[in-house]
């Protein structure tokens, strides 16, 4: 992969691991951060050898949201221009969310603000004990509006209104018990657990997990209808003919191994 000013890439055993890598600043996101991780995610999404996708921080903080340089800057864009950066902040969070590739956080440090749409937009988030989270926007006369699908999402719309609006912190445990974290592990098995995890998703048929993304996305919050069983039932009945569907369900018959894992 490309070589990028805020970020650290590796790509190892089918698994792309992005990593913020500004720790003297918190990975406080700026324009140029933005940037680079929307094409990171875009090239990692893209590349048929990687299969799940990683994304960590360098430092004590995950990160802190935005950076104090850049909102300084910010203050003197015009509206039109607020509007523009806000929209590369959007795409970016976007690109994430719809990355066909699975992708999980591992989250070492503290968490704030536009840092939980980080999180959010991720399918699995892996927390260490004692980190805090953060919408502190309100603080500053600002509202986590770029960040809002992903996190109400992430974590309800009832546990939204509170945080949203009173910027209180919250910790790891709290952040398992709402549905924002998946996992809460202590520091020194954070890695054993992301590992666990990445193998797990690494093993299953890219074009199964592919689907099965998109099909929770998809499907989340609709009504149970004739329309939505006529969709389901179109779903499995693709993924039934498909080359890895045939190819699964012949290899458990047989009781081999699939394709995807030799």
């Amino acid at each position: 992969m490309d070589t990028y000013e805020t970020l650290e890439i590796t790509v190892a055993d089918r698994v792309a691991t992005i990593t913020l890598n500004r720790p003297q600043l918190r990975n406080a996101f700026n324009e140029n951060a933005i940037t680079d991780l929307t094409m990171a995610f875009d090239e990692a999404s893209q590349d048929k050898d990687v299969r799940a996708i990683v994304l960590a921080a360098n430092g004590p903080a995950f990160c802190a949201g935005a950076d104090l340089n850049w909102m300084k800057k910010m203050a003197g864009y015009s509206a039109a221009e607020n509007e523009a950066d806000a929209l590369r902040l959007a795409d970016m969070l976007r690109t994430i969310y719809y990355s066909p590739k699975p992708v999980v956080a591992r989250v070492q440090g503290d968490c704030y603000a536009g840092g939980m749409g980080l999180v959010a937009a991720c399918d699995i988030v892996v927390v260490a004990e004692g980190v805090s989270f953060c919408l502190s926007e309100v603080k500053l006369g600002l509202i986590p509006a770029t960040i809002s699908p992903y996190v109400i999402k992430a974590m309800g719309d009832q546990a939204a209104r509170r945080y949203f609006l009173s910027a209180e912190r919250f910790d790891a445990r709290e952040a398992h018990r709402l549905g924002l974290a998946h996992e809460v592990v202590p520091a020194a098995q954070l890695d054993a657990k992301v590992g666990e995890i990445v193998k797990a998703l690494v093993g299953n048929s890219p074009n199964a997990v592919r689907e099965a993304k998109a099909l929770v996305r998809d499907i989340a919050g609709l009504p149970i209808d004739d329309v939505l069983l006529a969709d389901t039932a179109g779903r499995i009945a693709a993924i039934r003919a498909s080359d890895e569907g045939r190819e699964g369900v012949a290899a458990f018959l047989e009781k081999r191994k699939p394709s995807w894992l030799t």
